[in-house]
């Protein structure tokens, strides 16, 4: 049975950092692509980052590029999402996902495997 399952999630004051892990048990993803969503209250779930198989391509929305830094370690089956200047705004529950298919998808739906979700709170 595939379970993803993030933690690192937490409060933080704005200017803070967090770092987010994703676990993965129960197959090998090293050929998916990985993402990282958000979904705020009363708002669709959001694309944040994408990396491809390897880890040598990523891909960013607008929104976190320079603060946002997504990685992975496929020996451990592990995705990161390092996040640094938090603002308020990037409050949610933060999901991990893998994907068969291409990296640069930001569409929820080329995604096939989905963790549970961990809470990020930004105080201002």
């Amino acid at each position: 049975q595939v379970q993803l399952v993030e933690s690192g999630g937490g409060l933080v004051q704005a200017g803070g950092s967090l770092r987010l892990s994703c676990a993965a048990s129960g197959r090998t993803f090293s050929t998916y692509a990985s993402g990282w969503f958000r979904q705020a209250p009363g708002k669709e779930r959001e694309f944040v980052a994408s990396i491809n198989w390897s880890g040598g391509s990523t891909f960013y929305a607008d929104s976190v590029t320079g603060r946002f830094t997504i990685s992975r370690d496929n020996a451990k089956n592990t995705v990161y999402l390092q996040m640094n200047s938090l603002k308020p705004e990037d409050t949610a529950v933060y999901y991990c996902a893998f994907s068969p298919l291409t990296y640069r998808t930001t569409s929820p739906r080329a995604y096939a495997y989905w963790g549970q979700g961990t809470q990020v709170t930004v105080s201002s």
